[in-house]
């Protein structure tokens, strides 16, 4: 609450300048018939103070605050201030016309009435930017300190990012680049265009600036790529400007500058979701997540919020991931029933409950233990959680005739090496069985790979290293993985959920595969340091259960195109669904004995293609990676 003597600053401030506005009424009026009757060499009837003068200032103070001239700063005028004025004064004059039309508009010459409102606009406009251009001004010569600043971009985001440099008085912009031939030599708010993006570094040392900003937020990611590349040969800490979409979502701030994030060098454009499709879908259901407190799980909560579900039930082992996303939601979402569940989704009687009480449309289930590494010491753990839990919550699901069941998948199930692939592609031939089996639930499987960001990914493990100093760890010099973000995770998951099909897996269209040392050397530039020189980077060699390259599909799955350009659908490959369910009741007597070799020997009879690496260094040494199939197949909805 701002104090009394704000208000009565604040408010002497208003006055004065309504004043300065009367008065400059006053004086338009006043000019406009000196200036015609001096054209007629003639004294002007018209007195310096008279009822009509009066009138004209009433009518036109009306106008004013009709348009609502004062709820603008001079501080901050622009063009939308200037449209407000002219718009002002034209509404002034209509007035006068409405009300002086008694007497046919007598003592009152058109030329003057012609002129008026461009006249008065010109009066009330022109301090108005002078007293901007005198404040930032002031701004930018206040503090001889302030930090030389050269812009990578000439377009709106650089207009912008300029005047918010020189508001806040910290920053200087000396000069900017661009790539288009027709801006070169020209000026943006006075401040040159040097030359084209590859010039950054002469042109840098020349203005020495201190300071690089990229302020082209439509950049794709191999054009980031670019200019990041530019921007660190030149040795100087460069920051960007967040994108829209950044600033919708409430991540970034308008005129925030960020450090350029791994993310926005993906190798791909971000995936932009068929909208009307899954709101439309999502819109008035009640939804379960289970394992909703966890990476996926919480920003699947926050996505079917954003777009329009009545009720999420979080269903999470964790009691303190549990308090954290039901907090976030009920903050961001106050209008969105938010219930929470804890318990294991593993366990028959609460996943139960958890249908019979809040009797979801959807269940997503999310829950898993995902580590590679550590799973291969832990069968009986993956088994239980990954495979078994989710035979669990599905058979619920059919029994409680649940509309649509999502299990969350990953790459790592197509042709397993691993616990963490054998167990999730045994929780995949779970679903496509049951669907068969269901005819009121329809399960959907959504696979994709490594996604950054999420608890125990690469991401915050090497950032985690490079602030320590190093050494970065990279287990082979070759290793591979596709990359997504956290967000786009979900919306794929959210576009497939809301397709038409059933008993299908679907995967995202993330580009080409990274080269995880490619990843470390671009992430330890980020940080301003050279790889090799300031971080050093070791290779370890292949852990337990890895591969060199992870394929998103199988061979024989046969995918193909769905109604989304970036979304693909694989078909159910040929496989015993009564060996599949059948052999769970084994698999659940070998959990409760803790017999590793009875699990292991069911996993490799129920998944053929299931063969788990005694030599991790020579895993999948010879894979191919298998490309994306055209978009030329036949196209489904």
């Amino acid at each position: 609450m701002r104090s009394l003597r704000e208000r009565f600053v604040g408010g002497g401030l208003r006055y004065a300048v309504m004043t300065h506005d009367l008065v400059m009424v006053w004086l338009c009026w006043q000019l406009l018939f000196l200036g015609r009757y001096a054209l007629l060499n003639e004294a002007p009837p018209q007195p310096w103070f008279s009822l009509d003068v009066l009138v004209v200032i009433a009518l036109q103070a009306l106008a004013f605050w009709k348009v609502g001239l004062y709820r603008g700063l001079w501080r901050f005028a622009s063009v939308a201030d200037l449209i407000n004025i002219f718009k002002a004064s034209f509404i002034g004059l209509l007035a006068i016309l409405v009300v002086f039309s008694y007497r046919r508009l007598e003592g009152i010459p058109i030329s003057v009435l012609v002129v008026y409102p461009f006249a008065l606009s010109a009066l009330l406009g022109t301090p108005r930017l002078l007293y901007r251009a005198w404040k930032d001004y002031q701004a930018v010569n206040s503090d001889a300190r302030a930090r030389r600043v050269l812009v990578l971009g000439a377009g709106h985001a650089a207009e912008s990012l300029i005047k918010d440099l020189r508001r806040s008085g910290d920053y200087e912009p000396v000069g900017l680049l661009d790539d288009s031939t027709h801006l070169q030599g020209a000026k943006l708010h006075g401040t040159p265009i040097l030359g084209r993006l590859d010039d950054v570094a002469s042109v840098a040392r020349e203005t020495d600036a201190k300071l690089l900003v990229i302020a082209i937020p439509t950049l794709d990611a191999a054009g980031m790529q670019r200019v990041v590349g530019l921007c660190e040969s030149t040795g100087l800490p460069f920051r960007t400007v967040p994108r829209l979409a950044d600033i919708l979502d409430g991540n970034s701030l308008p005129g925030q500058l960020k450090e350029v994030a791994i993310e926005d060098l993906l190798g791909r454009k971000p995936i932009l979701p068929d909208w009307e499709l899954i709101r439309g879908w999502l819109r008035g259901r009640t939804v379960l997540v289970t394992g909703g407190g966890g990476s996926i799980g919480s920003e699947l909560c926050r996505q079917c919020a954003r777009h329009g579900v009545a009720k999420i039930v979080v269903l999470e082992i964790s009691e303190l991931l549990m308090i954290n996303i039901q907090a976030e939601l009920r903050r961001n979402f106050p209008d969105l029933q938010v219930l929470g569940l804890l318990g294991d989704c593993g366990d028959p009687a609460v996943i139960r409950h958890a249908l019979s009480r809040y009797r979801p449309d959807t269940v997503f289930h999310a829950a898993a233990y995902k580590q590679v590494p550590l799973l291969e010491d832990q069968l009986r753990e993956a088994v239980r959680n990954n495979t078994l839990a989710t035979e669990c919550v599905a058979t619920a699901c059919v029994e409680a005739k649940v509309e649509n069941f999502v299990f969350i998948s990953t790459d790592k199930a197509v042709d397993p090496v691993n616990s963490l692939g054998a167990t999730k592609r045994y929780a995949e031939m779970i679903c496509q069985s049951l669907d068969k089996r269901s005819a009121a639930t329809r399960f959907l499987t959504v696979r994709f790979g490594n996604v950054l960001g999420s608890v125990g990914s690469v991401v915050p493990l090497f950032r985690e290293q490079i602030r320590k100093g190093g050494p970065v760890t990279v287990t082979h010099p070759d290793v591979s993985r596709y990359f997504m973000t956290i967000p786009e995770a979900c919306l794929l998951i959210l576009q497939a959920a809301a397709s038409s099909s059933r008993g299908a897996i679907y995967m995202l269209d993330m580009g080409e595969p990274v080269l995880i040392r490619h990843l470390a050397e671009q992430m330890i530039r980020l940080a301003g340091k050279q790889p090799g020189v300031d971080v050093p980077i070791v290779y370890t060699g292949l852990r337990p259960g890895e591969k060199l390259h992870e394929s998103l599909f199988y061979a024989d799955e046969k995918c193909r195109p769905t109604a989304h350009p970036k979304v693909m659908e694989a078909g159910v490959r040929e496989f015993c669904p009564e060996l599949v369910l059948g052999n769970i009741a084994g698999l659940r007597r070998a959990i409760a004995d803790y017999d590793i070799d009875a699990m292991r020997e069911i996993l490799l009879a129920t998944i053929p293609e299931f063969r788990a690496v005694e030599e991790p260094c020579s895993a999948n040494a010879g894979a191919k990676i298998v490309p994306f199939p055209s978009k030329e197949a036949g196209r489904i909805h």
